[in-house]
């Protein structure tokens, strides 16, 4: 097994990192979970909260994500996340945009539609809760 898998984090607008990494925990919407090289072909949807990279032994890098999806290989994981910043460059402002857009987004929905916006926008919550900015 490799000691290191590439490793890339986009936006629409931008690629945020590329780089080669030992490991990268990613918040699931099934559950966290960390993928290291060699994982198995893995293709997942994320929930708004923190991915954290580590790029050798002891140094390490996190991300806040409002979601978005990861492709993961045995040599490779790629995140696509809808919005994403470094942990250090979260603010009060753009914590409390974000929710206010899950709230929008769960406005008049219905049924199912309506369970997975009230999901989004409580993990959103949970997100800037967690911050503490």
């Amino acid at each position: 097994m490799a000691d290191s898998m590439d490793f890339e984090l986009l936006t629409p607008d931008r690629r945020l990192v590329q780089c080669a990494v030992e490991e990268v925990e990613v918040p699931g919407t099934e559950g966290d979970f960390t993928a290291l090289p060699g994982h198995m072909p893995l293709i997942t949807a994320l929930r708004p909260g923190t991915l954290r990279i580590r790029t050798d032994g002891s140094e390490s890098r996190e991300f806040v994500l409002s979601g978005g999806y990861v492709e993961i290989s045995a040599s490779s994981a790629t995140v696509l996340a809808e919005q994403a910043v470094g942990k250090a460059e979260v603010t009060r402002e753009r914590l409390d945009a974000w929710v206010s857009d899950a709230q929008q987004g769960a406005e008049g929905k219905i049924g199912v539609e309506k369970d997975r916006a009230d999901k989004y926008l409580n993990d959103m919550l949970a997100l800037s809760r967690s911050s503490g900015n």
